[in-house]
């Protein structure tokens, strides 16, 4: 594959943008010219400066991109519903009371961040979807289960914590009340912004029978190999710490430096010791981060009184993420000693390794190979909402290629031509899907989430 860097600006919202390896649009089927020219339209939604975009959970950029997919799928005749939590559905019965196979992703973003990661797995659903209603209507063949695309609700995070909240609301992993009950760092709750922007649903959601989501890679396996399509049989484990670290609050010019309780000082410390714990383990087996940080006051002639961080540690092996968060648990107990301050240290939003099913990761992969593409296995280090629905119903998870393997920033880059690939694999494995496949893959009967049950009650 010859990937070449992004264009230099964004698209105009009537066309898709010059294609970077893919053939002139005029060339192409027009469902993927559509397609391309509905991904750069959304792209220009919340578009920063450096081709990124910024729309976090429940903002008016992603509220108007909500309004974007509701019209989109409304006009193309698509039933919309809207659950407790905010996550949409654009369903298409075919079967009537018969289960929902789910396609899908996520249409909010990080702060400047990509415009590929989550948008190109819902708009290539849309699109998916539609290619299966018609290839229906013209096979004339009877699925055996309904169809729906699902943008779910603040799988980034990036404003509510903690992330996949949607989806696992959905999966029964999360509690309703509780996560409506979140903050964002202004004060507000999840339930108010939902009001803010008109996406506080009372619809029953579609019950699930099995899921699929086509995602950037967000790494550069694919890339590096020149493969077409990643097929995840994996999640890493995950686990987040959450740090306080309190001080004493003084003048920074009256206090003598022997009689300061510095926060930010020993806090820094602790950044330093969650990039340095993965050289205890070998390369690349273990990933680190500290991605948020509050200090209090925050004012420039005050001695910080407390800071507050996440701290994010992933490894395919569980035992290293518990070695890796011991060994932080230590040298933190030591950084507060040494700054005699207190540093208070909880475990949070802990997330198993998940395998995905084998029948899942064949299906893909006979997806694949009817599209005369290449393919590898992988596991996933990074989140995403499969990995929520699959704790309930089948879920397949498949990636296209990510350019230098860059995501949640504004350079975030995939190639036209390797989005359209990532369609034509997404519709036929819904295709199989409704038709029935994986649909023994489960524990007992058809799953019904939490927020159904709720909405029913």
């Amino acid at each position: 594959m010859n990937h070449q860097a992004p264009p230099s600006s964004d698209a105009a919202p009537s066309s898709a943008p010059p294609s970077s390896d893919a053939a002139p649009s005029s060339a192409l089927p027009s469902s993927d010219a559509a397609f391309l020219a509905d991904f750069h339209f959304v792209a220009t939604i919340g578009a920063t400066d450096n081709n990124g975009v910024d729309r976090q959970a429940l903002t008016p950029e992603d509220k108007q991109t909500r309004d974007w997919m509701r019209g989109w799928a409304t006009d193309k005749g698509f039933e919309v519903r809207v659950d407790a939590i905010g996550n949409m559905f654009a369903c298409l019965e075919f079967v009537p009371d018969a289960p929902y196979v789910l396609i899908g992703s996520h249409l909010d973003s990080q702060p400047l961040g990509g415009r590929f990661d989550g948008a190109y797995g819902v708009i290539a659903a849309l699109f998916a979807a539609l290619r299966v209603k018609e290839e229906l209507a013209e096979s004339g063949l009877k699925p055996t289960f309904n169809l729906a695309v699902v943008n779910w609700f603040n799988e980034e995070g990036g404003r509510f914590a903690p992330s996949i909240m949607g989806s696992s609301v959905y999966a029964g992993l999360f509690d309703l009340d509780e996560m409506l009950a979140v903050t964002d760092l202004g004060g507000t709750t999840v339930a108010e912004a939902l009001n803010a922007i008109g996406y506080a649903g009372t619809d029953t959601p579609p019950e699930a029978i099995t899921y699929a989501e086509i995602h950037i890679e967000q790494g550069r396996i694919l890339e590096r190999e020149a493969t077409d399509i990643g097929v995840v049989e994996a999640s890493w484990y995950t686990q987040k710490l959450d740090i306080d670290v309190l001080g004493e609050q003084s003048h920074t010019g009256a206090t003598a430096m022997a009689d300061r309780h510095d926060a930010l000082v020993a806090a820094a410390k602790v950044v330093l010791a969650v990039a340095e714990v993965v050289d205890e383990f070998e390369e690349e087996a273990l990933v680190s981060s500290v991605g948020q940080h509050v200090v209090e006051p925050n004012s420039p002639i005050v001695v910080p009184r407390r800071v507050h961080m996440v701290a994010d540690l992933r490894s395919s092996d569980p035992a290293i993420v518990q070695a890796a968060r011991d060994s932080l648990k230590t040298q933190i107990a030591e950084i507060a000693r040494s700054h005699d301050i207190t540093i208070n240290v909880e475990d949070f939003d802990i997330r198993d390794k998940r395998h995905f099913p084998t029948e899942s990761v064949e299906l893909a992969e006979k997806a694949v190979a009817n599209e005369g593409l290449s393919i590898r296995r992988l596991e996933t280090m990074a989140g995403h909402d499969s990995v929520a629905m699959n704790h309930r119903v089948p879920a397949v998870m498949m990636f296209v290629p990510s350019v230098d393997g860059v995501s949640h920033c504004e350079r975030e880059f995939t190639t036209d031509e390797d989005m359209i690939r990532g369609v034509r694999v997404l519709t036929s494995v819904a295709g199989e899907l409704v038709r029935g496949e994986l649909a023994d893959v489960r524990d007992g009967a058809v799953w019904v989430g939490s927020s159904v049950a709720e909405a029913r009650a």
